[in-house]
């Protein structure tokens, strides 16, 4: 009787890191920043007052937050994340606390 092997599938490395990944839509209003950062009309600011954007990861920044407002499915941005994680892990303290007494 022979073995099988089991098939494994590659996970791409947004998710090997736990990170959720972003969909295409949102790829694409990335592309975009990205393309109008290269162009030179890419601004910054609210309603696009403020100054000239040169920096790749403030376009890329501002194509997640412009994703965001179209409602397409973008993981939430770091901070948030991090008081997500910060509130799970006090509301699981709490819990094993109230269980012992």
């Amino acid at each position: 009787m022979a073995t099988r092997k089991k098939a494994t599938s590659k996970k791409s490395p947004a998710r090997k890191s736990g990170r959720k990944k972003a969909s295409s839509a949102a790829s694409r209003r990335v592309e975009s920043a990205m393309r109008r950062r290269k162009k030179g009309t890419l601004r910054s600011g609210k309603g696009g007052r403020g100054g000239k954007v040169t920096s790749r990861a403030q376009a890329i920044a501002i194509g997640l937050s412009e994703a965001r407002k179209k409602g397409a499915k973008v993981p939430p941005k770091k901070k948030a994340a991090k008081k997500a994680a910060k509130k799970s892990a006090r509301k699981a303290v709490s819990r094993s606390t109230r269980s012992r007494s």
